[in-house]
């Protein structure tokens, strides 16, 4: 009898004991603030998802975050191109405020100023880890870098602890990895250089040597060849240093998961921009010719495979429900961007651009409206919201969510519409296409005369050009079929004034389009 009232004493107590410790545990997580990741991709269209339409494409992974989450359908890049929306992404500020944020060389010089706001150090300020994995291309050094020592500024002198990245683009040289400012791998006896107007003695090239590429290039990118693939810019040295094409979704991968897991057990800011689908599309002998596409569906699967890796391991480490997650991409869809790899031959009845006109480059709602979902297993209720946001915004709105505010950028706070708790977005967003601007407002978009091809015909993308105002009410015409211009002025007149108070009187003022 004595014995069996010490059991059950003994019992009550484990079981009192472990009690204790669950609350705890719980009041640790509760009191701590989330992880915040943002996961990018690159050239991924508004109608390249299953969960955003896509019939010809499963990509279940990504379809969870949004079928979890907050699936919006007005989220906006800033830009139609990459350097200027990830500008806006990390600073809260209009692309075109800045002149250097335009599509960039690899030798370009950091765009980002090194006293400036970032998303980074914001989060930093109020006691995150931040980091880089990923696509970078917003410069790097003062001008004149040297590849073979030490590489700043860059990620590191803008907010993030640790930086493992890619210079530029997976198509532009040098085509290396660096972490923190330093080339992996790199041979000391066998130096990289570079240049982006003269080759060297001796370099093969895509345009001299197309019996040496595995890849045959359409436009530009026929420079240095490296795996086979000829790519923009010349390069030569640093053979040990060069990235394998075909594992740099895992590599990044691998990256992300290691980073997660040894930085658990305090917030962290993960800033995880993937490659795909941008060109060279390199997939992994996993996904090539699973999506019956060519290489552009593949590595669309690869990323969704890779999402869905890298969630797993959040689930692992413990972290999922303190985990936010915002997914997007830096511009909308282009098929053939400058290699000939059956994107358009292959392409069928999917269509990137999802209802949307225009694409990559464009004005047209398919060149910034992309993809844009929220998620945060526990605490963000599913659901589908039509408010106005942009990247832009991050910066501000996850300020407010960390316990402090940051109201002196273009960055709006958003947060409760981000979470899913309002409807209520942005007024307005002026949004740009290679120095080209225009403004969505409330339902309609109007996009001022300008001059230049109506078509690229290198990428059969519409840009959004003409001689005349274009104005469209995205909700009754989400197509861009019917321009209102003429038909209501009364709209057209309060849209450009109200364009005008914020770019200003100097709109016109643009740069024509090169595609290298």
């Amino acid at each position: 009898m004595i014995k069996t009232k010490m059991t059950c004493l003994l019992m009550a107590g484990a079981m009192l004991l472990a009690s204790c410790q669950t609350a705890k545990k719980e009041t640790k997580q509760e009191g701590q603030k989330p992880n915040v990741v943002v996961i990018y991709l690159d050239d991924l269209g508004y109608g390249d998802l299953s969960s955003y339409g896509a019939t010809e494409l499963q990509t279940p992974n990504v379809d969870a975050l949004a079928n979890g989450g907050v699936k919006f359908t007005n989220g906006y890049a800033s830009s139609a191109t990459c350097t200027p929306s990830r500008y806006a992404l990390l600073t809260g500020v209009y692309p075109w405020k800045n002149k250097s944020a335009k599509i960039l060389p690899g030798t370009a010089p950091l765009i980002i100023d090194t006293a400036q706001v970032t998303l980074p150090k914001m989060l930093r300020s109020q006691g995150y880890q931040t980091a880089l994995v990923g696509k970078w291309h917003l410069g790097l050094g003062s001008g004149h870098v040297n590849w073979n020592e030490a590489v700043s500024p860059g990620p590191n002198e803008v907010g993030f602890d640790y930086a493992y990245y890619m210079a530029a683009t997976q198509d532009r040289v040098p085509t290396v990895y660096l972490e923190n400012g330093m080339v992996e791998g790199l041979d000391p006896n066998d130096p990289i250089e570079i240049d982006y107007k003269n080759n060297f003695e001796g370099q093969p090239t895509g345009k001299d040597n197309p019996e040496l590429c595995e890849m045959m290039w359409h436009h530009g990118h026929n420079s240095t060849i490296v795996n086979g693939v000829p790519r923009i810019g010349f390069m030569k040295g640093g053979e040990a240093a060069k990235w394998s094409d075909i594992d740099m979704a895992d590599h990044f991968l691998a990256k992300a998961q290691d980073y997660v897991k040894a930085h658990k057990d305090a917030p962290f800011f993960l800033y995880y921009a993937m490659q795909q689908p941008h060109v060279p599309r390199t997939p992994h002998p996993r996904f090539e010719g699973k999506s019956g596409m060519g290489p552009r569906g593949d590595v669309i699967l690869e990323a969704d495979w890779c999402i869905g890796e890298f969630m797993k391991t959040l689930e692992e480490e413990g972290i999922l429900e303190n985990t936010l997650i915002v997914f997007s991409s830096d511009n909308g869809p282009v098929l053939n961007d400058g290699y000939y790899d059956d994107a358009v031959e292959k392409l069928g009845t999917h269509t990137p651009a999802g209802p949307l006109r225009g694409g990559k480059y464009s004005l047209f709602e398919a060149g910034t409206r992309v993809p844009f979902i929220t998620y945060w297993k526990g605490t963000i209720q599913p659901g589908v919201s039509d408010a106005l946001v942009c990247q832009m915004d991050l910066l501000a709105s996850l300020a407010k969510l960390v316990g402090t505010q940051e109201a002196t950028t273009d960055s709006e706070e958003l947060m409760d519409a981000l979470m899913g708790k309002s409807t209520d977005g942005r007024e307005s967003l002026v949004i740009e296409a290679t120095t080209r601007t225009a403004l969505r407002k409330g339902d309609w978009l109007m996009i001022p005369p300008y001059k230049g091809a109506r078509l690229n015909k290198h990428v059969n993308i519409e840009l959004g050009n003409d001689k005349a105002f274009q104005l469209y009410n995205l909700k009754e015409d989400i197509g861009q079929q019917n321009n209102m211009a003429d038909s209501n002025p009364e709209k057209l007149a309060e849209m450009l004034e109200a364009f005008k108070a914020i770019r200003g009187e100097n709109y016109s003022n643009t740069q024509k389009l090169e595609l290298k």
